[in-house]
């Protein structure tokens, strides 16, 4: 998509723009019924919709259709808009007008939100910027605490209304040496050393006789004791003992 000026028809370069009171005197005007109320509303937070269609030039979509999904997005936000919760219009708009657009990106097989939980990520998003008024960190645990809601309750509600990120999104591009975000993601647990180590101690471990290797496999793999095993393979603890430090200290010699 193209950085354009007109889209579906609209000139967004003369969109106007509204101020925070003319915004709160609009909506208490359209919720009261009025039409050209809501009219002004919906073209005066057309720049919010154009702000977040930007997002997606990159996606080899339709510029208006994008917009279009945009634009329900921003009229479903001022149908639901409950000015009772004391949240800016643009703080509840902008995850719904995102979800609209991205259902349209996924050719409407995305994942829907229910109102119930969009509430609460509101009511959080009103929590955590009290707490950031008041110099405090706004934590989970914190805001749980100033909702009287188990903390696994706050985590839930934000992650259903998060951005979803692709593994292939760029994070750092420098004269076109992009790192993309599952370039950060590490297993340690998968690392290229470990996997090293673990093909060394099975090499080193084969080469022990059978008896060693039993006595290692019962020790370290399922957990006996050396009484166990003695009873197991049937020779004493102390020849168990010696047996198990001299398979040690084979494979040792042989990977170090």
């Amino acid at each position: 998509m193209l950085q354009r000026v007109e889209i579906c028809g609209v000139d967004t370069a003369g969109l106007p723009k509204l101020t925070a009171k003319e915004n709160e005197e609009l909506m208490a005007a359209l919720k009261a019924g009025d039409e050209e109320a809501r009219n002004k509303f919906i073209v005066g937070n057309m720049r919010l919709v154009l702000s977040l269609v930007k997002r997606f030039w990159a996606k080899n979509a339709n510029a208006d259709d994008v917009f279009q999904a945009g634009c329900v997005g921003l009229i479903k936000a001022i149908d639901h808009f409950d000015t009772s919760f004391h949240v800016k219009f643009s703080t509840y708009a902008v995850p719904m007008i995102l979800g609209e657009i991205k259902r349209y990106l996924r050719g409407g097989n995305s994942l829907r939100v229910s109102r119930s939980i969009r509430d609460t990520a509101y009511r959080i998003l009103k929590v955590r910027e009290k707490l950031e008024e008041r110099d405090e960190e706004a934590t989970i645990e914190r805001i749980a605490q100033e909702m009287h809601v188990r903390e696994r309750e706050v985590v839930y509600a934000l992650d259903a209304i998060s951005d979803p990120v692709s593994l292939y999104d760029p994070v750092y591009n420098k004269s076109g040496d992009t790192l993309q975000l599952m370039d950060q993601i590490f297993d340690e647990s998968q690392s290229d050393e470990i996997w090293t180590e673990r093909v060394a101690l099975r090499e080193a471990m084969a080469k022990l006789d059978e008896r060693e290797r039993k006595i290692l496999l019962l020790r370290y793999y399922e957990g006996k004791t050396q009484t166990e095993i003695s009873a197991e393979v049937g020779i004493s603890q102390a020849q168990v003992s010696r047996l198990e430090k001299n398979a040690i200290g084979s494979i040792r010699a042989e990977i170090s």
